[in-house]
C-alpha cells in the first residue's frame, strides 16, 4: 500500500501544491493508494499512516530548494531541515522520524514554488510540478524523481 500525505496552504499561493497532489492522486482512484490532503496539520494524519502501515509514505509539500519554480525533488531524509519546507504546525522532520516505524519507506517530495502569499491558486510551473508527481506515483515510480542535491 501507498500513502500520499500532501501538506501545505492552499490559501498561500505555490504553498498549495501538497494538497493539490493528494487531490490528483486520490482522484485516480487506484486500489493500493491513499491520498490525504493534510492541510498544515500533517501531524493529525498520523493515525491513519499507523493503522495502515504502508509500504511507501509519500510526504509532499512546497520547499525552497533554491531551484527553478516548478521543480521536483526527493529531499533526503537527513537533509529536511536544509530546506524551508512547510508553513505548518509541526517540522517535517519530527514528522518523519516519528513515523519512521510506521511505514516500510518514506520519501519527502518537494516542489520549489514562487509565491506563498495570501492568494488561492497555483502558478502554471508548480501545477506542472504537481502533475510530475502524480505521474509518478501513478506509475509506482517515485523513485525516479530526482534527488536534491
Amino acid at each position: 500500500m501507498i500513502i500520499v500525505l500532501g501538506v501545505g496552504n492552499s490559501l498561500h499561493g505555490d504553498d498549495g501544491a501538497g494538497p493539490a497532489v493528494a487531490a490528483g492522486v486520490a482522484a485516480l482512484g487506484l486500489p493500493g493508494i491513499a491520498a490525504y490532503d493534510c492541510g498544515t496539520a500533517p501531524e493529525n494524519f498520523t493515525g491513519v499512516v499507523r493503522r495502515a502501515g504502508p509500504d511507501l509514505l509519500v510526504i509532499v509539500d512546497a520547499a525552497e530548494m533554491g531551484l527553478p519554480t516548478g521543480s521536483v525533488r526527493r529531499i533526503p531524509l537527513e537533509r529536511i531541515c536544509d530546506t524551508a519546507i512547510g508553513t505548518h504546525m509541526l517540522a517535517l522532520s519530527h514528522l518523519v522520524r516519528f513515523l519512521a516505524d510506521a511505514a516500510g519507506e518514506i520519501v519527502v517530495v518537494g516542489v520549489q514554488p514562487a509565491c506563498m502569499g495570501d492568494r488561492e491558486g497555483l502558478s502554471a510551473a508548480v501545477e506542472r510540478g504537481v502533475l510530475e508527481v502524480v505521474r509518478c506515483v501513478r506509475e509506482g515510480d517515485v523513485g525516479r524523481i530526482e534527488v536534491m542535491g
